[in-house]
């Protein structure tokens, strides 16, 4: 499946965060995004992407603080987190609908490939 995630760690209210996600080739022309989940809580999308690049969606909760990005270049796609607050404390993944149509708005169950997820704790 190949998206790997990393750059999660432990930093203190206020600090910043820029989460990778390096993805193989063939997921370039697909819609990513960025999920996050806390124990006994459902998996909540923070952020979405097109495949080129262009478009990019956010949750109410977290657009002001949150910017997701990619380097299709790189095979890589980036949330970089501002302003960090606890309740931001989770496991945060990545994952691809495998399709490159609209990228507005689509469900959970909509991304089919998923990384494993880097955790991102907030004190």
């Amino acid at each position: 499946v190949q998206l790997v995630e990393s750059g999660g760690g432990s930093v203190q209210a206020g600090g910043s965060l820029r989460l990778s996600c390096a993805y193989g080739g063939w997921y370039s022309g697909y819609c990513m995004g960025w999920f996050r989940q806390t124990p006994g809580k459902e998996r909540e999308r923070v952020a979405a992407i097109s495949p080129g690049g262009s478009r990019t969606y956010y949750a109410d909760s977290v657009k002001d603080r949150f910017t997701i990005s990619r380097d299709n270049a790189k095979n890589t796609v980036y949330l970089q987190i501002n302003s960090l607050k606890p309740e931001d404390t989770a496991m945060y993944f990545c994952a691809s609908t495998g399709s490159s149509g609209n990228c507005r708005g689509l469900p959970r169950s909509t991304y089919v490939y998923w990384g494993q997820g880097t955790q991102v704790t907030v004190s």
